[in-house]
């Protein structure tokens, strides 16, 4: 950022003229939580947070609450305060250490072990609450994390940290309330998203299953062998020893291009091969459309191939047949992974055989109504996907405005 008038230059970068830059153990005081066990925290109705929801179930604000403990624990356990800050005291890796939340709630609560409490003495605890997850925070954390299996923060290094603070707690308050209603506007999309997506099991379960018919559809399904619907076909590895075999036209899936695909279509590998790459090994190019079933390490993941791809040995890849739908398929057969699973053998790794994969039993209609059902749950997807567009916009949205408005670049009036 260029310096400008109304500017100055800190520890911290820069920021606003008025804006302070302080040491945080400077506006408030630490503490530390109790041990509460795993057992002890569900053992009665008081909340509690324990060090190792900072990471997985709080972001800067909590909201809710995932243990509860007995009146009995809670005696010797540590009582938060309306405003206090949790840091998480233990972590898995530098950058993480110290992850933080403001508890800004009225009700009883308490903190357990390996949680540092931070109570400021006259500032803004939600504020505060996203500006100790902000990176030039975060990267003063991790340089004071110590420890290499399991990382530790002290109360001293944390007490030391500085901070770009703004000079009225109304400003700070200001600016946690505009974070807050871009955190509300996300927990709403999430929670639509998780509701649609359920909604959508449900039809799923209906539909795939003939257990509820579209209108119009009346004949019986017939029962049948995947290798009869589908032709399989297994894949390959060119030598990794040899650079001309690499690094050619054509796409190479593996099973992490799967898992790392959002949505169901699969339209890029992370790794190309050549031609001689694919003449050296018993690998096919699979055409568009064919479905991309792991058969190994994640069973039973499936993409649609949205382009030419050819596989590593750890799928058993399906072209389906005429008369068969490839969407229906793809849906059924995402039902269908316990199955796969209970058939698959393997003493260094599990994995379901071309043979086992042939003999999974499917119910399938005719082919119009599976279309018809394939469009109706694509419909689903697609209503989905947009709304996980749309909350990713919303999450990039926040990214922003915590840059700008925990820097002072932007000021709210």
């Amino acid at each position: 950022m260029e310096m400008r008038v109304g500017w100055k230059q800190t520890e911290v970068g820069i920021i606003p003229e008025d804006w302070d830059c302080v040491a945080l153990g400077s506006i408030g005081d630490f503490t530390k939580g109790k041990g509460i066990s795993r057992a002890d925290s569900s053992s009665g109705a008081i909340p509690c947070v324990r060090y190792g929801e900072l990471y997985t179930h709080h972001t800067e604000i909590i909201r809710s609450f995932n243990s509860y403990i007995s009146q009995e624990v809670a005696k010797s356990s540590k009582r938060l305060r309306k405003g206090d800050l949790l840091f998480a005291g233990s972590g898995e890796t530098k950058e993480d250490i110290g992850k933080c939340a403001a508890f800004i709630g009225d009700e009883e609560a308490y903190a357990g072990g390996d949680v540092i409490i931070f109570s400021p003495y006259d500032a803004c605890s939600a504020f505060l609450g996203y500006l100790l997850n902000f990176p030039v925070v975060v990267r003063q954390k991790a340089s004071k994390g110590q420890g290499d299996a399991i990382v530790h923060v002290s109360t001293a290094s944390l007490s030391a940290i500085l901070i770009p603070l703004p000079p009225t707690v109304m400003e700070q308050r200001a600016i946690a309330e505009a974070l807050s209603d871009v955190d509300a506007l996300i927990d709403s999309l999430d929670k639509l998203i998780a509701k649609k997506r359920d909604i959508k099991q449900g039809a799923m379960q209906e539909l795939l299953t003939g257990k509820k018919r579209l209108p119009g559809f009346s004949g019986e399904w017939v029962r049948n062998l995947l290798g009869d619907l589908a032709e399989i076909i297994s894949g390959a590895t060119p030598r990794t020893t040899e650079p001309a075999f690499w690094d050619g036209p054509i796409n190479w899936c593996t099973p992490t291009d799967i898992t790392s695909c959002k949505g169901k279509y699969l339209v890029e590998t992370e790794r190309t091969i050549s031609e001689l790459g694919l003449a050296s090994c018993n690998t096919s190019v699979l055409p568009v459309g064919s479905l991309l079933l792991c058969s190994r390490a994640t069973i039973g993941e499936i993409r649609i191939a949205g382009c030419e791809v050819c596989t590593n040995q750890g799928f058993r890849s399906l072209i389906c047949k005429e008369g068969v739908s490839n969407e229906f398929l793809y849906y059924r057969l995402s039902m269908m992974k316990p199955q796969m699973v209970e058939r698959a053998i393997g003493s260094t790794f599990l994995e379901i055989s071309k043979k086992d994969t042939a003999g999974l039993e499917i119910l399938i209609p005719e082919y119009a109504e599976q279309a018809a059902i394939a469009e109706v749950l694509s419909d689903m997807d697609a209503e989905i996907l947009a709304l996980e567009q749309r909350r990713d916009k919303t999450v990039a949205l926040k990214q922003g405005m915590m840059q700008e408005l925990l820097t002072g670049r932007t000021r709210l009036v």
